[in-house]
């Protein structure tokens, strides 16, 4: 399995930017779709956007759609998500999923018991 490590969160005020990062150790992304999914204190874990391995096909939750962008980039072996227009809604910790597949370039998936993979986290905080 690949190890993953979210980086790039913190205190942002509503209407402001972060771009999180998520690297993979221990190997490669190769063949790997990857999401990022958050988690507030008292609800349950979301989805919040994800990408294929071709960097094809990327998929968002309603919520976060014309705000946040994910990309990939295959030789550094990160995913970035970049959010705009941060809302206090939107304060969780964020965290990067990986999921191998092998066959199609372009699968993505927004279930997270499609991944097998996760990291540790990173905290992102919105001030109203």
């Amino acid at each position: 399995q690949v190890q993953l490590v979210e980086s790039g969160g913190g205190l942002v005020q509503a209407g402001g930017s972060l771009r999180l990062s998520c690297a993979a150790s221990g190997r490669t992304f190769s063949n790997y779709a990857v999401g990022w999914f958050r988690q507030a204190p008292g609800k349950e874990r979301e989805f919040v956007a994800a990408i294929s391995w071709s960097g094809l096909v990327a998929n968002y939750a309603d919520s976060v759609k014309g705000r946040f962008t994910i990309t990939r980039d295959n030789v550094k072996n990160t995913v970035d998500l970049e959010m705009n227009s941060l809302k206090p809604e939107d304060a969780a910790v964020y965290y990067c999923a990986a999921r191998f597949h092998l066959g199609n370039i372009n699968y993505v998936s927004t279930r997270a018991g499609a991944y097998d993979s996760w990291g540790q986290g990173t905290q992102v905080t919105v001030s109203s």
